[in-house]
């Protein structure tokens, strides 16, 4: 007796293609979340590696150039030599306390007369850039929980607590945390929403706009950020940010050790 197939369900094709849009404008939104977030953490991270290891430089340029300034004022008593020295003075005594700023910069040493080499140490710093397998379980705990994926108010702020708790994991390269909070979550209720009947059309297509919305608004954010001075910096060199900081300080302590050697000629 041959076997009767049960008939297949009938399903709208606007609906299945819709279905299919949305699942790829999700999964194409959440590489772009993580593209953007990984970004962030770069940027983050270069800036404060180039504070540590260029800063000190910097603030030791900007004070020869207001000693030779002073020292040219001095001999010439011209007054626009004058103002010109109070001007650069003025810089070096307004500049910023950017270890403050960032706040994680303890104990980084300032800059004092002496040779380049002798007045300018250095701290050993190391730029967190967070792995594949964090990438990865950043990738599925953002899959999981992100807040975008649900309606219901409540849930969406306990999900936005939560992915603040993986987002910083990840901008630390925690893979200890984020497995840790991968467990915590897989735990937790989580509220699945199935697809209704009514509405779903419309709910689909209001899904699609603003997926599609919001991959363009993280697109102009990464823009914002790679314009920025830290991303144009990464853009000089993407595969090697700590080569190319060490030889932008290659470069400074040669302009140093150069206006050292002018300020010897001024002052006795």
């Amino acid at each position: 007796m041959d076997e009767v197939s049960a008939p297949t369900p009938w399903s709208d094709p606007e609906i299945a293609e819709l279905e299919r849009q949305v699942a790829a404008e999700e999964t194409a939104l959440l590489d772009d979340e993580v593209d953007v977030t990984t970004l962030q953490v770069e940027l983050d991270n270069l800036a404060i590696v180039h504070h540590r290891r260029l800063g000190p430089l910097y603030e030791r340029l900007d004070e020869l150039d207001a000693l030779i300034a002073e020292a040219i004022a001095a001999h010439t008593g011209d007054p626009a030599d004058i103002r010109r020295a109070v001007e650069l003075r003025g810089v070096v005594t307004d500049m910023p306390d950017l270890d403050s700023l960032l706040g994680a910069l303890d104990g980084a040493p300032g800059a004092e007369g002496g040779s380049a080499e002798e007045s300018m140490p250095v701290p050993e710093v190391h730029r967190v850039s967070p792995g594949a397998e964090a990438r990865k379980l950043f990738r599925e705990l953002a899959r999981r929980a992100h807040p975008d994926l649900v309606q219901d108010a409540e849930e969406k702020q306990r999900r936005g607590a939560f992915i603040a708790r993986v987002n910083a994991a990840y901008a630390r390269g925690d893979v200890t945390e984020l497995l840790a909070l991968g467990t915590e979550w897989a735990t937790s209720p989580e509220g699945a929403s199935g697809p209704g009947t009514e509405g779903r059309g419309q709910w689909l297509r209001s899904r699609l706009a603003w997926l599609t919305h919001r991959r363009t608004e993280l697109a102009g954010l990464r823009e914002e950020l790679m314009a920025g001075a830290m991303g144009q910096l990464l853009q000089l060199a993407p595969q090697d940010p700590d080569g190319l900081l060490e030889h932008l300080a290659d470069q400074l302590l040669h302009d140093i050790a150069e206006k050292e050697k002018v300020l010897g000629t001024l002052v006795p």
